[in-house]
């Protein structure tokens, strides 16, 4: 028989020192994005340099100014919105906040359909530019 010390240090230490927050994963569709897929639907997380907590108030201030943008749902870690496209579709958007790591987790999904043309993507691509642009004022 093992002894309890002696199992709790083999379990953790398999674990990574800071695995950070973890997002759901996308479905076997190409309507998905996330910042924590390790196939094609993959998008790189939002990277934070300075203070983390200021600059995740300052997506979320980005966020609400957006007309495609709902926020559902906010708090000091976590933004959940949805975003219409100009066809009526919503799709649900999730960044998380990484202080450790520096990293703002993110994933956007189509909630119907297959296909989303790259929506996600490149709607997360424009939230990126104009979020590094307020970093960078």
């Amino acid at each position: 028989m093992i002894p309890i010390l002696t199992l709790v240090i083999l379990m953790t230490s398999s674990m990574p020192a800071h695995a950070g927050p973890s997002l759901p994963p996308c479905p076997a569709k190409p309507n998905c994005v996330s910042s924590q897929a390790t196939d094609s639907h993959y998008i790189a997380p939002f990277k934070v340099a300075s203070d983390a907590v200021l600059a995740f108030g300052k997506l979320r201030e980005l966020l609400a100014q957006r007309s495609d943008t709902k926020i559902i749902a906010a708090d000091d870690s976590t933004i959940r919105v949805e975003f219409r496209t100009f066809l009526g579709f919503i799709d649900d958007g999730l960044f998380v906040l990484d202080p450790a790591n520096g990293l703002i987790q993110v994933r956007s999904a189509a909630r119907l359909g297959y296909w989303d043309l790259g929506k996600n993507r490149s709607r997360m691509e424009e939230i990126r530019r104009s979020f590094e642009g307020l970093l960078n004022q």
